[in-house]
C-alpha cells in the first residue's frame, strides 16, 4: 500500500482554495453568552452550537478560525468542547484548513509548551502569533515546518495604530515586521501575516513586502472593512494568498449558510 501524502498547512489551504472556490474563512468566535437560547441550555452548548455551523457553512469555507479566548473563558468545559469540536470539523471536513487565533509567543520554553499545545495536542493545522517578543520566542511554531506560523502584521481594531504605526528607520512598525517575516522568519515557507481589510492601501504594501505569502484578512463584515479594496490590493498572482475572515456576521446571523454563501460570492465577484 503507498504512503498517505501529507500537504503542509499552505499547500493545504491552496487546495481547498482550488476545490470550494473559496477564499473565506468562518470564525467560530462561539461566545458561550452570546449562543442562541437554544444551544445554551444544551449540556455542551460551544460543541452543539459548532457543529451546526460547521454543517451550515463547510460547503462555501476554505478554513475554519477558532478564538482561543471564548473556549478557554470556559474553563476545563471549554478546552474539552474545543477540542470535540476540532475533532468534528476533521472527522467530517479534514481538506478545510484549521486555525487557531491565540495570538501566542513568549521566551523559549513557553512557547515551546503552547506549540506543543496547539499543534500536537489540539491539531490544529496554523496559528495567530505576536512577533513583539522577537524571533526565539517564534521559533519553537516556526519549526513545525508543516504548520502555519501567521504573524500579526496590520491588525483591525482601534487602537492598533499606537504601536503599529510607530517610525523605525523611517519606516512604520508593521512595515518592519513584514520586512522581518519574509526575509528572515520564513526559511521554511510556512509564514502568513495578518493584514486588516480596514486598512486596503497598507495591505497593498503588506502584499508588495511578502511576495506570495498568505495573508489572514480580519475586518470584514462587523468592523467595517473595504472588502473589493481588500481583495484588489491582497490577492497574490495566482488569485489566492487570502484568508478572508467574517466571525459574527456568518455564526450568528438568522442563516449562517446564507451568510457564508454571499459573502464567499462577494469575495468570488472582486477576485
Amino acid at each position: 500500500m503507498g504512503q498517505t501524502v501529507r500537504l503542509n498547512a499552505i499547500d493545504k489551504y491552496n487546495a481547498r482554495v482550488d476545490a470550494a472556490d473559496s477564499l473565506l474563512c468562518v470564525g467560530l468566535d462561539s461566545d458561550i453568552g452570546k449562543l442562541p437560547a437554544a444551544y445554551r441550555n444544551h449540556y455542551a452548548p460551544q460543541l452543539a452550537f459548532n457543529r451546526h455551523i460547521i454543517d451550515a457553512t463547510a460547503e462555501y469555507a476554505a478554513a475554519f478560525k477558532f478564538n482561543m479566548a471564548f473556549y478557554e473563558a470556559n474553563g476545563a468545559a471549554g478546552w474539552r468542547q474545543l477540542a470535540q469540536s476540532l475533532a468534528y470539523l476533521r472527522q467530517r471536513h479534514p481538506d478545510i484548513l484549521i486555525i487557531s487565533d491565540a495570538k501566542r509567543a513568549d521566551i523559549g520554553n513557553t512557547s515551546n509548551a503552547y506549540a506543543r499545545a496547539i499543534f500536537d495536542r489540539l491539531g490544529f493545522d496554523a496559528v495567530t502569533l505576536n512577533p513583539y517578543l522577537g524571533r526565539d520566542a517564534l521559533q519553537p511554531f516556526l519549526d513545525y515546518a508543516d504548520k502555519a506560523c501567521i504573524i500579526l502584521c496590520r491588525t483591525s481594531n482601534p487602537g492598533s495604530a499606537e504601536f503599529q504605526n510607530l517610525r523605525v528607520d523611517s519606516k512604520p512598525l508593521w512595515q518592519i515586521v513584514a520586512e522581518k517575516t519574509a526575509a528572515e522568519w520564513n526559511a521554511n515557507g510556512n509564514c502568513m501575516l495578518v493584514a486588516s481589510a480596514t486598512n486596503p492601501q497598507e495591505m497593498a504594501q503588506i502584499r508588495a513586502i511578502a511576495g506570495e505569502m498568505t495573508l489572514l484578512v480580519p475586518g470584514v463584515g462587523a468592523q467595517g472593512g473595504d472588502l473589493a479594496a481588500a481583495v484588489e490590493a491582497g490577492l497574490n498572482r495566482a488569485g489566492r494568498g487570502l484568508i478572508i475572515n467574517s466571525s459574527r456576521g456568518i455564526i450568528f446571523a438568522d442563516d449562517p449558510a446564507h451568510a457564508a454563501r454571499g459573502l464567499r460570492a462577494a469575495i468570488n465577484a472582486n477576485r
